[in-house]
């Protein structure tokens, strides 16, 4: 191409047909380099001084229509796999070996979890209660009703009936167990209200400062699945006994995402392994440790003659997903944070790739890359597979490791 210019450029020196000619090759081959047809060369006759004379006059025109082709300008497309390069590509990057992993990052929240109501039950005042932030555990006391505690208990059913010798049930089985638990004996473990489970719940009543019946009422103590960290507290100290006295958590930070149903496949279920991100910037470890099932927001929207008027479309259906982290303390004293979730999802081990830049379109379809060399360069078709990271998978005719291609601008 810089021949094909320079005799533009000096065309006022060509004194004769032998010089024209020359001026004409120079086109001819720069114009071959766009296509692997290339235009067809006419026989090796002199045309006569006249036609040369009008090439002369149209050759600036001509230039700038092959330097377009060529790409001398930033043009060019490859027409197929296999295209000769009018110039070198801007830079290169090497054909790499590697195991490619395929990855999202979401937005997740770091927290305690869903908070729960605890309803009183049972008539009285409000003697005391716990402060936010407060953690109950199996045996202490949640609140007081007219001065008496009403312990937490672990388990799933809670006590919805008075209990007495003869009970037999779940939540039998659960009093038995926390009895145990908390070092009460006498009894076996198991689903009947038995006279060594009486005594016990006699001895554990007197501790709490009750009444020593052997029977167990509905109100006497709050069950949850474990130890609870006090969210909110809604009760007034001297307040009539009515509706919600508290909410609270677990007492393990977790972080929660809402994932979209078209990312399923990012977790495979329980066990997931995900890297979480805090605002600090530092990084921790985390499990999945539920996956909820598919919600969808409703619209919302006002009726106005006949019409309605949506202030929010219904959105896709999500995935509440939640993850537990493993070491607590690399969380330091973040309570509730935005945090982005790396999940991995998929890799792709011994693979060949290369950047996703160095990818070029060709017009029949597909894909190709520009494979460059100390004598030039050509285009390889290649299949494409898994993208992560900025790489992308690639095989193909040609293509190895350690292979130099061209990365477009």
């Amino acid at each position: 191409m810089s021949d094909l210019i320079e005799n533009v450029e000096n065309v006022e020196n060509v004194e004769n047909v032998e010089d024209i000619e020359d001026v004409e090759n120079t086109v001819a081959v720069a114009s071959d380099g766009v296509s692997e047809v290339g235009a067809a060369r006419t026989g090796g006759r002199r045309r006569p001084l006249r036609i040369a004379l009008t090439l002369l006059a149209s050759l600036g025109v001509t230039a700038v229509a092959v330097a377009a082709a060529t790409g001398a300008f930033g043009g060019g497309d490859p027409d197929g796999t296999s295209s000769g390069a009018a110039s070198g590509p801007v830079r290169t990057a090497t054909v790499q070996r590697t195991d490619l992993t395929r990855s999202e990052t979401l937005d997740g929240t770091l927290g305690y979890g869903d908070s729960t109501p605890v309803q009183a039950v049972g008539q009285g005042v409000l003697t005391w209660l716990p402060s936010a932030g407060d953690t109950v555990k199996r045996g202490q006391t949640v609140y007081r009703l007219n001065e008496q505690a009403v312990p937490l208990l672990y388990g799933a059913t809670p006590l919805y009936r008075t209990l007495d010798v003869g009970a037999e049930g779940r939540d039998v089985q659960v009093l038995e167990k926390n009895l145990a638990a908390l070092g009460y004996t006498g009894f076996t473990v198991d689903d009947t209200y038995t006279e060594g489970t009486a005594d016990a719940v006699r001895d554990w009543q007197t501790d709490l400062g009750r009444a020593g019946t052997g029977r167990v009422g509905a109100g006497d103590a709050v069950v949850a699945p474990g130890a609870r960290r006090v969210a909110e507290v809604q009760g007034t100290l001297g307040g009539v006994v009515g509706g919600t006295v508290l909410s609270w958590t677990g007492t393990v930070r977790t972080v929660t995402v809402e994932l979209d149903v078209k990312d399923e496949d990012l977790v495979s279920g329980d066990g997931t392994r995900a890297t979480v991100k805090l605002p600090d910037g530092r990084t921790v470890e985390a499990e999945v440790s539920e996956v909820g099932t598919a919600v969808t927001s409703a619209a919302t929207g006002t009726a106005t003659g006949g019409q309605s008027s949506g202030t929010a479309a219904a959105s896709d259906p999500t995935l509440p997903v939640t993850l537990t982290v493993d070491d607590q303390q690399k969380l330091g004293r973040y309570q509730a944070a935005p945090v982005d979730v790396d999940f991995r999802a998929e890799t792709r081990k011994n693979v060949l790739a290369v950047p996703v830049e160095a990818l070029v379109a060709l017009r029949e379809g597909g894909y190709a890359v520009e494979r460059v060399t100390a004598a030039g360069s050509e285009y390889l078709a290649v299949d494409t597979g898994m993208f992560a990271g900025g790489m992308v998978e690639v095989s193909g005719a040609g293509v190895s490791a350690g292979l130099k291609v061209g990365v477009p601008k």
